[in-house]
């Protein structure tokens, strides 16, 4: 009965867990700010409207 209990908490953790990464890359999907951009490291091309390095790279600057 224990494990039974464990096992489903160890399920529905997983469950939680997979919706939060989901969330996270819609949320990386979405256009950056310059700010953003240079407050992960990175530098804004305004060539291309993209964050060059850092955790954005390659996103889309608005």
């Amino acid at each position: 009965m224990r494990i039974r209990r464990i096992f489903a908490a160890v399920i529905a953790t997983a469950a939680l867990a997979g919706l939060g990464l989901a969330g996270a890359t819609t949320a990386s999907a979405e256009s950056l700010t310059p700010g953003e951009c240079e407050q992960g490291g990175g530098t804004v091309n305004w060539a291309n409207n993209t964050c060059t390095g850092g955790t954005g790279n390659g996103q889309m600057v608005d």
